[in-house]
């Protein structure tokens, strides 16, 4: 088990997916807050027969897994089902990363989380770092890498913490704003030694 975990998080598009696949190239374990919440909700899972008990079958799609989309969008707007939902989802999500942490091996693990903050994963890790790029950036990077709208993306934004108080909770920070592949790789890096010294890692 890893005796150390450091929280990734940062705002949407702001690429904490290229960070993280540099962690586990060097070695890192990666545990991912959205894969354990797609875990707990597989098909013949509690959670999913509750959900569908609570919103209907309908949220079930044809080959028996949880249509997110259509979810995703009732509890936008229902602030009522998206409490309900998460009262239920979070305790099994988070039981999920703990027992994903206790199976890792290297030296300190990485949970990268995109709601670490929101969600108060934070009291589970030794370190926050966030990605940090500006918001328009943001925008502008998702827009063109995923089918969404300026609107969208800036309303999923504004969902989340703003950047100043995100970046209030951080222990390090990447830049990834106006910054090659290579200079953030290099930040990866550094960091990465920082934290084997810090924890106290075997050379």
């Amino acid at each position: 088990m890893s005796q150390f975990i450091v929280g990734l998080t940062g705002g949407i598009g702001s690429g904490k997916t290229t960070v993280t696949n540099i962690f586990a190239e060097l070695g890192i374990d990666i545990i991912d807050a959205d894969i354990a919440a797609r875990i707990v909700v597989e098909p013949g899972s509690e959670a999913l027969v509750a959900i569908a008990q609570y919103f209907g079958t309908e949220y079930i799609d044809s080959t028996g897994q949880l249509d997110r989309a259509k979810l995703r969008s009732r509890i936008f707007s229902t602030p009522e089902d998206k409490s309900w939902l998460n009262s239920l989802l979070h305790p099994l999500i988070r039981q999920e990363i703990l027992a994903q942490i206790a199976r890792s091996t290297s030296c300190y693990c990485i949970l990268v989380a995109p709601l670490l903050l929101e969600n108060n994963l934070q009291t589970l890790v030794n370190r926050v770092l966030v990605v940090d790029i500006e918001e328009q950036s943001q925008i502008e990077r998702t827009v063109a890498r995923d089918p969404s709208s300026p609107e969208e993306v800036a309303r999923i934004i504004a969902s989340q913490l703003p950047r100043t108080e995100r970046l209030s909770f951080a222990d390090d920070i990447i830049n990834n704003q106006n910054v090659t592949l290579e200079q953030v790789r290099q930040q990866v890096t550094d960091l990465d030694t920082r934290y084997k010294t810090l924890f106290n890692c075997p050379a």
